[in-house]
């Protein structure tokens, strides 16, 4: 791809970093269709204000009805866009939730509604951009995974498995797709202040925390922790997510299948992990004779 305007696709923009990133990159100049659940009821507002922010800035920004959860929204969603753009130049799989307790008491129930989200919200979105990006043998697919997708935090299980699943689906495209012209990468971001945890729904089986005693306790600590880290004076800036989106978009070098994004330098050993883990990945596809998609 060109570094000339972009249409661009992002998902979950009703706040975060799908918002934030909807307003940096329409700044650049890019064709923006910002996908939102319900823009008409409960996200109205943000609707609203994406749509003032565009007008006032002479910029383009269209709020798309799409939820990452619904096979038929999807595809509609990317129809439309591709049929009104003409193309689609880079898909940035933001959409997410974040479950945090105890892991034992989120039910099949619960990790189906984490999973759908996070993991398969990726592959609807992935999978109906793809037929447009491999007609044109170009395309650039975002993943917005966290730490969490490399690193295991207590309670914060169902989260990161719906994390490492979104990353070992991306980085298989990132391999099998490089031949076609399409690149997909992933970013990590680390402890940000967004509406994910807030948001944070509780574990469904409330049998299964009884016992686990004062230890039922910790997660709603966590959490209570991390919001005082977001609302204090030194609070991790989300817009440093943004503009690592933002370069990725922009690179018309190599880019790398994984960037960190680190609040003040937490990135819990993050980065060194990746740097041990591509060594051994990049060795495996020698072994196998796939070292043109390295």
């Amino acid at each position: 791809m060109s570094a000339s305007k972009k249409v661009i696709v992002i998902t979950g923009t009703s706040s975060g970093f799908g918002k934030l990133s909807a307003f940096q990159l329409s700044l650049d100049g890019h064709q923006i269709y910002a996908g939102m659940r319900n823009p008409l009821g409960s996200n109205l507002e943000t609707k609203n204000e994406l749509e003032q922010f565009a007008k006032d800035k002479n910029v383009f920004i269209k709020v798309i009805d799409l939820d990452v959860t619904d096979d038929k929204s999807v595809e509609n969603a990317i129809e439309a866009v591709a049929k009104e753009a003409g193309t689609i130049d880079v898909l940035i799989n933001n959409a997410g939730q974040m479950f945090v307790g105890v892991t034992e008491a989120f039910t099949i129930e619960d990790i189906k509604k984490q999973m759908d989200v996070n993991f398969f919200g990726s592959v609807r979105t992935d999978r109906a951009v793809l037929p447009y990006m491999k007609s044109q043998k170009s395309g650039l697919i975002i993943h917005v995974s966290s730490l969490s997708g490399r690193v295991v935090f207590p309670f914060f299980g169902v989260y990161s498995a719906s994390k490492f699943a979104m990353e070992a689906y991306a980085e298989a495209f990132r391999y099998e797709l490089s031949g076609l012209g399409i690149d997909s990468v992933i970013v990590q971001p680390g402890p940000f202040g967004t509406s994910l945890l807030g948001k944070s729904p509780e574990p469904s089986d409330k049998s299964r925390l009884e016992a686990y005693g004062a230890l039922a306790g910790v997660p709603d600590l966590m959490k209570t922790n991390f919001q005082a880290m977001y609302d204090g004076e030194n609070a991790p800036i989300p817009q440093d997510v943004a503009d690592a989106i933002k370069a990725l978009v922009d690179s018309n070098d190599k880019r790398p299948l994984r960037t960190v994004v680190m609040p003040r330098g937490m990135d819990f050993g993050v980065a060194k992990l990746n740097e041990g883990v591509s060594e051994v990945q990049n060795d495996l596809l020698k072994m196998l004779q796939f070292d043109s998609m390295i």
